[in-house]
């Protein structure tokens, strides 16, 4: 589900999060199903240009939206794919933070998706995702398809993760943290 940035930012804060997950000068980050940019463009501007940022999509239009805006921008930290996240591995062992901001359940195969990450993640990296709470509400992906924090983790510790912490990110979603 797509959302514009300005209705987003009325629920959403993406620095704040950011900032929390430890995004910082000089890191490595990877954006998983990272859409138009929402979580990607501030943390490419948090990391500066002594840190690195790779971002993936399987849809082409929103990989274009972000790079147009990433020139518009200045940002040259950023590295943007094209694909499915069950195929692409975008780097070996590379990643201080994977990050998946609410899309873990839309992948098709989620096990690959994590297995994949675990690929990227550093040793002492981590792992990090942001989800929708599995609540009514009016807006958000439909409440079948979402993830409670019990599935969340429990895919997150198959692929091979220790789960960190498991805490509340506003009222809408969660966040999951877990190491290698």
């Amino acid at each position: 589900m797509f959302y514009n940035d300005v209705e987003r930012r009325k629920w959403q804060n993406p620095e704040a999060i950011l900032t929390n997950i430890g995004v910082k000068p000089g890191i490595t980050f990877v954006d998983v199903g990272c859409g138009t940019g929402f979580f990607t463009i501030p943390a490419a501007q948090m990391i500066g240009d002594s840190g690195k940022v790779f971002a993936m999509d399987i849809n082409a239009d929103f990989i274009t939206r972000l790079q147009e805006r990433a020139n518009i921008e200045h940002i040259n930290n950023l590295s943007v794919s094209v694909g499915r996240a069950e195929d692409l591995v975008l780097c070996d062992q590379c990643a201080d933070i994977v990050f998946f901001g609410i899309v873990l359940h839309d992948f098709q195969d989620t096990a690959k998706v994590l297995e994949n990450a675990k690929k990227m993640v550093k040793a002492g990296g981590i792992l990090v995702n942001l989800d929708w709470k599995k609540k009514p509400m009016d807006f958000g992906p439909p409440l079948k398809i979402r993830f409670d924090e019990q599935t969340a983790t429990g895919l997150i510790k198959s692929a091979g993760f220790n789960i960190e912490s498991i805490e509340d990110s506003g009222p809408y979603h969660y966040i999951i943290t877990a190491r290698p």
